[in-house]
């Protein structure tokens, strides 16, 4: 599928888009720029949260191709422009975070390091961070360093605890009902919400130019996570948590909390920056969960952040 450009927010130009095959066979959409100025730091793969695609961070492409970076990222399966798992193409869904993690391995395998040049580093959003810390857990990471941007390390607020949460996704799963749209998510997608109570960001501007990407190209877009897909979530939080997760990363990583964070918990998030070998944090004052889609006072702290740890020493 190509890429869709709106007048709001164009394609960035020399991109070059395609797709790829996961050793499950799912196919994946991805895309790739050059740096525009004229020095070259390496690449910086762009790694999103759930229910985003590649046109979401045109904005932040241009941000880092500025920079002297060239860029490459991807759609997850499930979402934007590849594959997706059930027949109603709304629903999100995953039966493990594991599919991701065949994702990632794709991508670097055959978008990356074939044709993008090295250093590589990862600046990753929500879900994306926590499939960045597995792959770099388990060895499979090839970064230099990596961004987090209000990594998935825990459910944000909800009326029952996590533990609560996680139980009941898991037993509805386990008696042949993963795929329902998981409870107290119905009319959530970013299309159904005003932005007067959207729990992402405070800027108007960008939020609804997120919306109208997926008003007018409604294909790319999708709802809500599937129960199914809590409990994966939930299995992969679980996993991050171990004792042993966060001493094992290696890669140096920056993690850039959002201070006013619904979506996902600040709490779980110190407590695993705080495992981490090589890994430090910044909070971020007045920002909601997608810290790249808020106010320029908000996005210009976070640039800083990124100048100052990327490319580093």
């Amino acid at each position: 599928m190509k890429l869709v450009g709106l007048d709001t927010n164009p394609v960035p130009n020399g991109a070059v888009s395609g797709s790829i095959t996961t050793v499950d066979g799912i196919s994946l959409r991805f895309a790739r720029w050059r740096p525009t100025a004229r020095r070259n730091q390496g690449t910086v793969c762009l790694f999103h949260g759930r229910a985003e695609q590649i046109e979401k961070y045109f904005e932040v492409v241009g941000d880092l191709r500025r920079r002297g970076f060239a860029v490459a990222t991807l759609d997850w399966r499930g979402q934007g422009g590849s594959d997706r798992r059930l027949r109603n193409r709304r629903k999100g869904h995953v039966d493990s975070f594991t599919e991701y993690d065949r994702d990632l391995d794709a991508f670097m395998q055959d978008v990356v390091l074939p044709d993008c040049p090295p250093p590589h580093y990862a600046l990753s959003h929500s879900t994306g961070g926590l499939i960045c810390l597995r792959a770099a857990q388990s060895g499979r990471a090839r970064f230099a360093r990596m961004i987090l941007a209000a990594p998935l390390a825990g459910l944000g607020p909800m009326n029952f605890s996590q533990p609560t949460v996680c139980r009941i996704a898991g037993f509805l799963t386990a008696i042949g009902l993963g795929e329902l749209d998981a409870p107290g998510t119905k009319g959530t997608g970013i299309d159904e919400v005003p932005f007067e109570t959207n729990l992402l960001t405070s800027d108007a501007a960008r939020y609804s130019r997120n919306v109208e990407i997926v008003t007018e190209a409604p294909e790319i877009g999708v709802g809500p996570p599937t129960v199914g897909w809590l409990y994966a979530a939930c299995q992969a939080i679980r996993e991050a948590a171990d004792p042993d997760f966060g001493p094992s990363i290696k890669v140096p990583t920056l993690v850039v909390a959002a201070a006013l964070d619904r979506v996902v918990s600040l709490r779980a998030i110190e407590t695993l920056v705080a495992e981490l070998r090589a890994g430090a944090q910044v909070v971020i004052t007045g920002s909601r969960h997608e810290i790249l889609m808020e106010r320029d006072t908000i996005r210009e702290q976070f640039w800083a952040a990124f100048d100052a740890f990327i490319p580093g020493s």
